[in-house]
């Protein structure tokens, strides 16, 4: 065995090669224990943030949340449109008219039924505090986009025969054309629609009262074109 002298301390090579063996694996595993340490808080902090996004996309909307302002006007909205397709369903003579207006009640009917549902799931009253159109940031005074006025369902009223059914025709334009704008006002709003029956719903308005109000423009234009009764 061959020892160093080094003055008056003599050091084994063999004890000198055990210690850096010993020193090395020290730090070998100090390092593979702050490579776990660091993995660990990687996972952490990526599950952290899938659990604030799931609660931000789940949470129930509150009271006066923009889905809940939607879900409540919408209701309105519709339930006009309802009360309009019944009025013309009853007294026209017109197949395609009848037909449109049996569409319409059923379609609304039913989305009616779902916001209605909405509001119950997420423990809110079917009306709130908030007043109408407040949730686009509208003032209290104005109208509903699209709806028509008292004067206007009153008239309707009172028509009959092909006149009746023009301005069933007119009113329902002006009324799809409404609940399209509420529609992108939903979607244009950050942070909205995050429940996806409530993006479903909406999306599906936007289709189904884009191709209605084409095909009512069609039909008002047909109409309009055919002479008068003699």
């Amino acid at each position: 065995m061959h020892r160093r002298d080094l003055g008056n301390v003599m050091i084994d090579p063999a004890v000198l090669h055990a210690n850096r063996t010993r020193e090395a694996s020290r730090g070998a595993w100090y390092r593979q224990r702050w490579l776990w340490i660091t993995g660990l808080l990687a996972v952490a902090t990526v599950l952290v943030s899938v659990l604030v996004l799931w609660d931000a996309t789940h949470r129930a909307p509150g009271d006066d949340s923009v889905e809940a302002g939607f879900a409540r006007d919408m209701i309105v909205h519709h339930d006009q449109a309802v009360t309009m397709a019944l009025s013309i369903r009853d007294r026209t003579t017109d197949p395609a008219i009848k037909t449109l207006a049996t569409d319409i009640l059923l379609t609304q009917e039913n989305q009616i039924g779902q916001m209605l549902g909405w509001l119950t799931i997420w423990g809110l009253p079917a009306t709130g505090s908030q007043p109408l159109m407040a949730w686009m940031g509208h003032a209290a005074t104005a109208p509903m986009p699209g709806m028509a006025t008292p004067e206007e369902l009153a008239t309707l009223e009172r028509l009959s025969g092909s006149a009746a059914d023009a301005e069933f025709l007119r009113l329902m334009i002006q009324h799809h054309r409404g609940a399209i704008t509420m529609v992108n006002e939903l979607l244009a709003t950050p942070g909205s629609a995050q429940d996806q029956r409530v993006f479903k719903l909406a999306s599906d308005v936007n289709v189904d009262q884009t191709t209605e109000v084409d095909r009512m423009t069609r039909m008002l234009g047909t109409m309009l074109l055919k002479p008068p009764p003699a």
